[in-house]
Order: structure tokens, then C-alpha cells, then sequence
């Protein structure tokens, strides 16, 4: 569905009405951008700016099917990117996946968000503060407004991520449990989703502040350098997480084998203790007549005492050891 859709003139909001009409009068004059804000859109709704604009079907299709790799592409004059949002559900501490997919082309903007991460309201707000960035630079001032507040977001991500692994880290060296196992390896997981948000990006916006890209405001590349530095300083951590995390598993199961090998030595000692009176319990069972002490009155007693004394002697010999 169209969640919002506005004109900018001169930095200000004005109300839009027919998409095409609104679009063939800023070209015309040469002042304003549109921008169009979608969410989950089905192809009906998605049809009228598809006409309007005159997208291209290529970038169409990708933005009705969602489910796309990071990119940004460019078809004749319009400026297309897919880019992955993500969300940190504090309770379980997981990642939720999103996406959004941004057309920039000639005075207009076309924002389509899947999913409940990173609304635009926000970022709505915060561009409309910046009139003098949205006269200068058009509708790329959206693009570059959206893909601040994700590489933003991501940043948010990166301190709880961070905190979390801290948590693991302490909870695996301090404690051996044997449950740690899936824990490491889910939280290895929600990293590996957030790799393949943020890395991919990179790529796409070196080109972006680059002078040979599409962008000719130096003052936009330069806030799109910016935003390149804060995206490579969230993937520089991501790769120092995953490989913290390789090393915590491996200590995790370094540990959980030493554990069970302490615990098979002290069954080791426990079966060789009990051993030693089944086998004397066995062998003056024998039903043998003349059987060695079978009319001693104390034999009873002193098979006993033999057991109990060389069980004893077993105990503080594993004991010594460290078996048990």
C-alpha cells in the first residue's frame, strides 16, 4: 500500500495528488522532487507509480518479489538499490530481515519497504529538517537519507551485538555447561545475517561517493563518504565477531571434551573399585568341595576385610591421581 506520498519544493511538503500530472509539472519547471513511500505493495498497488514514473520492469520485478542480493543498479536515468534493514529484538535477542528498494531517477523517489524494520517515518522527519540538502540535491537527498538511517541502524546492531558476545564470551569460560553449544552457534548465526546485510553494501557506496558515480553534488559525496566510513567500520567489526566466535566455540568444546573425559576417568575409577569385590564375591561362590578355606570359620569375615581394604586402597590411589 502507498503509506505516504508528498512533493518537496524548495526543501517544504507540499500535498501530491495525480502521480503523472505531479511528475510531467516538476520536470516542467525544473524545481521539486516526489517522493513515494510503499509498503508490502501488491502489483495493482504497486502499478499506478510503476506507470506514472515509468519504471523500469527489470527493477520492478525485483521490487515486487523482494527477497533480492544488496545492490545498486543503474537503468538509464533512474538509480535503483535494494538494501537489507534489520531490527534487534531485544526479549530474544535475535535479528529480524528486511528490506528496502529505493528508485532515484528524474525528479521523483520511490521508497518500497518489506517487512517491520526501519520505518521511514523518521527519516521523513529528519530530511525534512535539512531544506537546504533536499534543494541542492534532489531526490538523491532520499537515497542518501534512507540508506543513513539503515547504515545507522546497523550501527545500533553492532553495540548489541557486541554486548552479546561479551555475555557469551564470559558465560562460556565461566561455566561448564554443555548448553552453551546452541547459544554460540545461534548468535553466530544472527552474525552471519548481519554480514550478509552489510558487506555487500560496501561496494555500492564507494561507487556512490565516487566522482565517477552517479552523484555530481560534491556535498553529497562527501555525506555518502561518510556513510561508507560508518558501514566499513560496522563489517571491520562483524569479522572480528565471527572469528571471536570460531575461537569461543572452540574453547566451549575444548572444555565440554575435558569435562567428559574427567567424568569417564571418575566412572573408570568407580568400575575398577567395584570390581575388585564382584571378583572375589565370584571366585568363593565357586561350588567347588574342596575349595581353599571353604571350613575356615572366619573365611567369611575375612573375605570381607580383604574387600573392603583393597577397595579402600583402590579409592586413595585415584583419589592421589585425580580420578576422583
Amino acid at each position: 500500500m502507498i503509506v505516504d506520498k508528498a512533493v518537496y519544493r524548495d526543501g517544504v511538503r507540499h500535498d501530491c495528488g495525480d502521480l503523472a500530472e505531479t511528475l510531467e509539472l516538476l520536470r516542467e519547471s525544473r524545481d521539486g522532487f516526489l517522493w513515494v513511500g510503499l509498503k508490502d505493495p501488491t502489483d495493482a498497488e504497486f502499478d499506478e507509480a510503476r506507470k506514472a514514473l515509468d519504471l523500469h520492469p527489470l527493477a520492478v520485478e525485483d521490487a515486487l518479489n523482494g527477497k533480492q542480493r544488496v545492490k545498486v543498479e543503474r537503468y538509464g536515468e533512474t538509480t535503483f538499490a535494494v538494501l537489507k534493514t534489520l531490527r534487534y529484538v531485544e526479549a530474544t535477542s535475535d535479528v529480524e530481515t528486511g528490506e528496502i528498494m529505493i528508485f532515484v531517477g528524474d525528479h521523483f523517489a520511490v521508497s518500497v519497504r518489506w517487512g517491520e524494520a526501519a520505518p521511514l517515518a523518521g527519516v521523513r522527519r529528519r530530511l525534512q529538517e535539512k531544506p537546504q540538502l533536499m534543494r541542492e540535491t534532489g531526490s538523491l537527498a532520499v537515497f542518501h537519507a534512507v540508506l543513513d538511517s539503515i547504515v545507522d541502524t546497523y550501527r545500533d546492531i553492532d553495540g548489541e551485538i557486541q554486548q552479546d558476545l561479551e555475555e557469551m564470551e564470559r558465560a562460556v569460560l565461566a561455566e561448564h555447561d554443555t548448553g552453551h553449544s546452541a547459544a554460540v552457534y545461534l548468535l553466530k548465526r544472527e552474525v552471519l545475517e548481519f554480514r550478509r546485510a552489510a558487506d555487500p553494501l560496501v561496494k555500492p557506496v564507494s561507487w556512490l561517493r565516487d566522482p565517477e558515480g552517479p552523484i555530481s553534488s560534491e556535498e553529497l559525496r562527501l555525506q555518502f563518504r561518510d556513510v561508507e566510513d560508518h558501514l566499513r567500520q560496522v563489517v571491520e567489526h562483524i569479522d572480528s565477531y565471527d572469528r571471536l566466535l570460531t575461537d569461543v566455540l572452540s574453547v566451549h568444546l575444548s572444555q565440554v571434551g575435558v569435562q567428559q573425559n574427567d567424568d569417564m576417568r571418575k566412572i573408570s575409577a568407580w568400575v575398577a573399585i567395584a570390581a575388585v569385590p564382584t571378583l572375589l564375591a565370584g571366585i568363593f561362590g565357586m561350588n567347588f568341595q574342596y575349595m581353599p578355606g571353604l571350613g575356615w570359620g572366619w573365611g567369611y569375615p575375612a573375605a570381607l576385610l580383604l574387600m573392603l581394604i583393597i577397595c579402600l586402597a583402590l579409592y586413595r590411589a585415584f583419589r592421589r591421581s585425580g580420578w576422583l
